[in-house]
């Protein structure tokens, strides 16, 4: 089994390299935009490129003579648009609306060739030579990094620069990998694994197939205040205001990742203690449009919250799976119905209008995502002992970011 692993370290840049950075990732978007046009056709979704050397047979020496990168850097922003293109045609094919891919947020991809790692730095190239950057790693021990990149049993993959233009700020994001051979490990062929559903959504933050719901209000009731507090900053207008809002910024994100990170640890417990062997999602693409309501904040908390959940499963020996999210809502979680309509889900609330079976909707969404990874592998769903009959017991998690024990809540003053 294949496991991976990423791990987001803060860099320290030199001051006389940011600029090398930035124009580094200017000309990386450059590249990726260029070959995104030439992989797309508006006309035909045959007619894309979706071959990754084809894009570069085509592209390479003339991105080469247009910019300052390195051959590798080239290549990768090749990779990332044919990538791009690949999964618009999935979704085009699927009767979806996708447009031409367009890269806009500063990101830069890096392979071990244009990423030379150092126990406690690393070299990256730019358009005007390599730059060494220290890491600024926690000062708990074993620390991701620790765990991960400097083991033997992981080996480097891409991974990619990100820059934080609120904390003015670099970020790597190093990804590994190992293949673990261990037998004791869950075997994905197996035909007796046992599957937990999440659901994600606004008001519940998740929910599980077993009735646990972890509910979203104090996310939600944080964020508004830390959105509260900033504006009323940056109405000061001053370079004193300007700078509260920055450190404002590193608390407020501090807080949301150990949020996250407690709701991930407690759904890793919920599918142990359930003895559950995969944990399944539904796929976040086009989360935008088919939750309309939910704010840029919700949108960053499912994509961590997958990501948290999928580096820490595996060392419980649980999988993450994820299933297309079609008509999971509204369609019937008994196993002896399955009726689908869209008249089915009333808001909060599901009654089938053909069985008549009533529960909360996010619920029986939860058990429709679990199901749906189940049934195609003959594998069993973990739902709640009541759920056939509608009347699921509930187990309403209210997470504050509980550390080491005990209650914890954001600062949110200067």
């Amino acid at each position: 089994m294949e496991v991976r692993r990423t791990t987001p370290v803060k860099l320290v840049v030199p001051d006389e390299r940011r600029d090398d950075l930035h124009e580094s990732a200017r000309q990386f978007l450059h590249c990726a935009n260029r070959a995104a046009e030439f992989c797309w056709d508006d006309d035909s979704s045959t007619n894309c490129v979706t071959a990754n050397t084809t894009a570069r047979d085509a592209l390479y020496e003339d991105l080469r003579e247009e910019t300052d990168l390195t051959a590798n850097l080239v290549q990768e922003a090749i990779r990332r648009a044919v990538q791009a293109t690949k999964g618009c045609v999935e979704r085009w094919k699927q009767g979806k609306r996708v447009s031409q891919p367009e890269f806009t947020s500063w990101s830069m991809l890096y392979d071990k060739r244009s990423a030379t790692f150092y126990r406690n730095k690393v070299s990256l190239s730019t358009v005007n030579g390599r730059v060494e950057c220290d890491f600024e790693l926690p000062a708990d021990s074993p620390t991701p990094y620790e765990r991960y990149v400097l083991s033997e049993d992981y080996e480097f993959r891409a991974s990619t620069l990100q820059y934080d233009e609120v904390t003015d700020e670099f970020y790597f994001h190093i990804t590994t990998r190992k293949y673990d051979t261990d037998e004791s490990e869950v075997s994905e062929d197996s035909e007796h694994q046992t599957v937990l559903g999440i659901d994600l959504g606004v008001n519940s933050l998740a929910v599980a197939s077993t009735g646990t719901f972890w509910q979203g209000d104090e996310y939600d009731h944080w964020c508004r205040e830390f959105e509260k507090r900033r504006g009323e900053m940056q109405q000061r207008g001053t370079q004193a205001a300007h700078n509260a809002v920055l450190r404002l910024g590193k608390r407020e994100e501090a807080w949301r990742k150990q949020y996250i990170h407690t709701v991930a640890n407690e759904i890793v417990s919920e599918a142990v203690e359930n003895g559950c062997d995969v944990i399944t999602f539904e796929d976040l693409t086009d989360i935008r449009e088919r939750l309309p309501q939910a704010k840029w904040h919700h949108i960053w908390a499912f994509r961590r919250l997958i990501e948290y959940v999928e580096y820490k499963a595996p060392e419980q020996g649980v999988t993450l799976k994820q299933v297309e999210p079609n008509h999971t809502s509204q369609r019937c979680s008994r196993m002896d119905c399955g009726f689908t309509h869209e008249s089915n889900r009333d808001g909060e609330h599901f009654h089938c209008q053909k069985c008549g079976y009533e529960v909360n909707a996010d619920y029986n969404a939860a058990k429709n995502i679990g199901l749906r990874y189940a049934r195609k592998r003959k594998h069993r769903l973990r739902s709640s002992p009541k759920s056939g009959s509608g009347d699921a017991p509930v187990d309403v998690r209210v997470n504050g970011g509980t550390l080491n024990g005990e209650s914890y809540q954001p600062t949110v003053g200067d």
